[in-house]
């Protein structure tokens, strides 16, 4: 009769001890995925702030040997640098708000079971998803519309998002009830006053991350800005800093001897700089919405 209650005690540690050698696992294996992921980032501020030569002989690794300042000051003593900067910023916000006023009208219109041709619509949304014109159709359509050189370039022609429009599509079938919508029809409420004053208060997750998604995406742009931005005055930050280091290659490889290492010693300053100087406004903005960013990536993962 004993002999029962100690085999299942005996079990239970046995699973016990399993279930702690598996948590130790997942654990240790977190811990490691983190450090591959942070180290390079901590690395790439250190290598900002050391000396290029310690860099170079594999001295730095988790502190600056010795603290120089010389790769931001000559970043920031370049004329376009701050206006570029700005531009970008203007871009991100003009352009993130545009992109939300755009995709979410679309992606609710596309999740009313109602709507006449629905699944019609969602296919040409679809299409260009897979099929594009190209780059020279697209060019001549944008110089024709007089969008070339202007501000609204980097705002208008690209701000639909068919990707975007389909993850905000089924938040809003599976999320927002259609006894809401009768509800809202009783006490007299229109479509427009229903959208905006009861679906749009609770679609706060999706519109922080469509909004995160396309922030991030109008901030590291460079290719549309080199294609469609002749003026430096227009040109964003990725455009600007891309275009310091590649001058100073050449400059590097046009020199010889001792100016040749300082040169490289400078390019390589203002790399580490360029890069922290580019990510960081949203690598501190990406913790404050993890959080929809997580649930953004679950809605996308769901049929509608």
């Amino acid at each position: 009769m004993e002999a029962a209650p100690l085999k299942e005690k005996e079990k239970i540690r046995k699973k016990a001890s399993s279930e702690i050698v598996f948590d130790v696992f997942i654990y240790g294996l977190a811990i490691l995925l983190m450090l591959l992921i942070i180290y390079p980032l901590w690395f790439v501020i250190i290598a900002s702030f050391s000396n290029p030569a310690d860099v170079a002989n594999g001295t730095v690794w988790l502190w600056p040997r010795e603290w120089h300042l010389e790769g931001y000051q000559k970043l920031f003593e370049q004329n376009l640098f701050w206006r570029s900067y700005l531009n970008t910023v203007l871009y991100t916000v003009v352009g993130t708000g545009f992109a939300l006023i755009v995709n979410i009208p679309a992606a609710y219109a596309l999740s009313r079971k109602d709507l006449l041709g629905r699944k019609w619509l969602s296919l040409l949304f679809i299409i260009p998803m897979f099929v594009s014109g190209g780059l020279i159709p697209t060019y001549l359509t944008v110089k024709g519309v007089g969008l070339v050189d202007s501000f609204w370039v980097m705002v208008i022609p690209f701000a639909v998002s068919t990707y975007n429009i389909i993850v905000a599509r089924t938040f809003f079938s599976n999320s927002i009830p259609d006894g809401l919508w009768e509800a809202a029809q009783i006490d007299g409420c229109s479509t427009i006053r229903y959208f905006f004053s009861m679906v749009l208060p609770l679609s706060k997750a999706i519109l922080a991350v469509i909004g995160l998604w396309t922030a991030v995406g109008i901030w590291n742009s460079w290719f549309n800005a080199l294609i469609y931005l002749t003026d430096e005055k227009l040109q964003p930050l990725q455009l600007i800093l891309r275009r310091l280091l590649i001058s100073n290659q050449m400059l590097q490889s046009q020199a010889s001897g001792e100016m040749a290492t300082q040169l490289r010693a400078t390019a390589d300053m203002m790399k580490y700089a360029a890069i922290v100087v580019s990510t960081a406004p949203i690598m501190m903005l990406y913790p404050f919405l993890q959080k929809y960013f997580n649930q953004g990536v679950m809605i996308g993962a769901l049929k509608e």
